[in-house]
């Protein structure tokens, strides 16, 4: 290859027709016209996701703007340089002569440049009288002062676009962290609704977003997202109102569960007899219980309480703080252990406790020492049993044994 032209097995690559309709274009130039090399180099740097070029690509262009002498493109002045390839290449931070070609194809391909080929391939220019140049044969960048205005329009274009992804994907994260927060609040407030299902959701959601995402990837997913976030402050929302409106109602249910004369506490027989035990809880005064969670999300996270229900089956609370009773006694938690977690969790949190140590049985060393510490920081308020339940139902659960 000769003065960096392209060739083939069978010689100079055929020129396309868009080249030469390129080339029509340039030849029509207008004498006055001239464009500041350096903007008309910017826009192109730009519009270089458009204009489908690489960084080096430009860093070649750069490299042919610096042999033109003024910093005006001007057709008056001459659009012709020929610098050769050694010398491009040191203008090019030593880029490698294969690589160089190649990128020099590539300005050809994307209409920023034109060859201006002499008979021999070479690279010159032919002077006159007085030095003054009267032909020259290289690199016609002429394309780049025809193009200045579409070029312009083009980074501008590139620009807006890089602004709406930056806004979208901001959008996408804030929406994303705001359903994090929302699905956290309302699985430890034990908040009814179907969380779990919704959390999954949210994050096959969240699995959907690529690696590199452009701007067509994140719009339907941030539209997905919102309305998610709609969805869940409803639900809250509604359930604000519910608990507005029915604050009387709530306070009523409450004094028949406190008064209920089948609580768990007659479904065991009471401590009061065993040497250092804690006074009876008949004559202590009760805490007001935690939320409890969906008996459904309890189940689907601890499958096993299952088999210690009436019959093997958990229908209710009810089938659940019975079958608490007796996984209390198996994993040898105490009598008394298991009523104080009653008085500070509630009968219902309770039981769901038993289900989940029920459930990691083999990595808790002292399922009794365990339950009591979990009471110690609820009764501090540094403890719910939400993220219990949930990482459960993810399945992660460490191989590491739990200490007492």
């Amino acid at each position: 290859m000769q003065g960096g032209s392209v060739t083939t097995p069978f010689g100079r690559r055929p020129i396309s027709l868009a080249q030469i309709k390129e080339q029509m274009r340039t030849a029509e130039i207008t004498s006055d016209k001239s464009v500041d090399k350096w903007k008309v180099f910017r826009d192109a740097c730009e519009a270089r996701a458009a204009l489908g070029i690489q960084d080096r690509a430009l860093a070649v262009l750069d490299a042919l703007l610096t042999f033109y002498p003024e910093s005006e493109l001007s057709e008056e002045r001459g659009l012709v340089v020929f610098p050769s390839n050694d010398q491009l290449s040191v203008r090019a931070h030593g880029i490698a002569g294969t690589t160089l070609r190649r990128h020099l194809a590539a300005l050809v391909e994307a209409g920023l440049i034109q060859r201006k080929d002499s008979a021999n391939g070479k690279r010159y220019a032919r002077k006159g009288n007085g030095g003054v140049i009267e032909e020259a044969f290289g690199f016609n960048l002429a394309p780049l002062l025809v193009r200045a205005e579409e070029l312009a329009h083009m980074a501008q274009q590139a620009a807006a676009e890089r602004r709406r992804f930056r806004a979208t994907k901001e959008a996408l994260s804030i929406c994303r962290r705001d359903v994090r927060k929302l699905l956290t609040a309302a699985i430890e407030e034990g908040a009814a609704g179907d969380w779990g299902r919704i959390e999954d959701y949210f994050i096959a959601l969240i699995g959907r977003i690529p690696r590199t995402p452009t701007v067509s990837d994140i719009e339907p997913i941030l539209d997905e997202m919102q309305m998610l976030r709609d969805e869940v402050i409803n639900r809250l929302g509604i359930l604000e109102d519910f608990e507005k409106t029915d604050s009387n109602d709530v306070q009523i249910e409450r004094h028949i569960q406190n008064s209920n004369t089948e609580s768990i506490h007659e479904l065991e027989p009471s401590s009061g007899n065993e040497l250092g035990a804690k006074p009876s809880l008949a004559i202590r005064p009760m805490r007001e219980p935690i939320k409890a969670f969906p008996l459904g999300m309890v189940l689907q996270a601890c499958p096993e309480i299952r088999d210690y229900g009436p019959n093997g089956a958990i229908e209710n609370w009810r089938d659940l703080m019975s079958a608490a009773v007796v996984v209390r006694s198996m994993l040898g938690v105490s009598p008394s252990a298991y009523q104080e977690a009653c008085e500070i969790l509630g009968a219902e949190n309770a039981a769901a406790i038993m289900a989940c140590i029920l459930e990691r049985a083999g990595q808790i060393n002292s399922a009794g020492g365990y339950l009591r510490d979990l009471t110690r920081k609820a009764e501090r308020g540094e403890f719910s049993i939400g993220p219990m339940l949930m990482a459960l139902m993810r399945g992660s659960l460490g191989q590491k044994k739990i200490p007492a």
